[in-house]
């Protein structure tokens, strides 16, 4: 067994601070008594109450609320269906093709999913909108559901599932009392991914989005061109601190469940 040597360390060390010093930045200035983001000036909290007052930042807040609920919930019911498709059904025709398309969000530029989105929303004559920016996150998160899914339903015996059956469940029934239990943390762990991943988005929610529906990125986005005002790390900073409690609540629900 290899001991853990100082070149270790500092090799972990570098690792960690080259992920998480630019957000521990954030976070200290989103503390700071002066206006100038860059400038030191004292311990205070003033930026966190003059956040509640920004009514800009409130609703693109809850506009990120409702879109990425909404998105994380269809995504992980159509990502887990797709995802037990894919193990279930090996002699399914045109199954590398099925699984190609499933996965090709994983890799396709965001730039063109969103102006994919765009045309096909203006093509069928839709407004842009909350639905239309839900959909299009849908879309490319439901593949990451499938994908956490899958790996779970792979290890999973079905020979439970099967003597379920035998006892007079039906097939519905089985995979509701039996594999959902077995692979709730994976569906958990994907709707916290495709929520995250929702609450992310700037690039297709700037494609598909329409008056009033601006998201939380894209209004930090407009207004960090501007320059950076303190407002805008107080925000980011509570974005940080409910992604950490969400992941550590993962963490825990999959560690009591094993």
């Amino acid at each position: 067994m290899s001991r853990f040597t100082r070149l270790n360390g500092a090799a972990l060390a570098l690792g960690f601070a080259f992920l998480y010093l630019p957000i521990v930045i954030l976070i200290v200035f989103s503390f700071n008594e002066s206006r100038l983001v860059t400038v030191w000036g004292g311990f205070s909290t003033k930026w966190y109450v003059e956040l509640w007052r920004n009514a800009q930042l409130i609703d693109a807040a809850k506009v990120s609320l409702m879109v990425g609920l909404t998105t994380a919930t269809i995504a992980t019911v159509l990502g887990t269906l797709a995802a037990v498709a894919l193990v279930r059904t090996k002699r399914l025709p045109a199954r590398s093709l099925f699984t190609a398309m499933t996965y090709a969000p994983l890799v396709m530029p965001e730039v063109i999913t969103g102006l994919s989105m765009l045309l096909l929303f203006v093509a069928i004559g839709v407004d842009r909108g909350f639905w239309t920016i839900t959909i299009a996150h849908t879309t490319f998160a439901l593949c990451f559901v499938a994908v956490v899914v899958q790996s779970r339903l792979s290890a999973f015996d079905l020979s439970i599932e099967e003597a379920a059956q035998d006892l007079g469940a039906p097939p519905w029934k089985a995979f509701c009392l039996v594999t959902l239990p077995a692979i709730a943390p994976a569906v958990a762990a994907g709707w916290l991914l495709a929520f995250t991943l929702s609450l992310d988005d700037l690039v297709i929610a700037s494609f598909t989005s329409g008056p009033g529906s601006t998201t939380l990125p894209m209004r930090i986005f407009s207004s960090v061109r501007l320059g950076v005002s303190p407002d805008i790390n107080a925000v980011c900073t509570i974005l940080i601190g409910c992604v950490a409690v969400g992941v550590m609540t993962a963490t825990l629900v999959t560690h009591r469940r094993r």
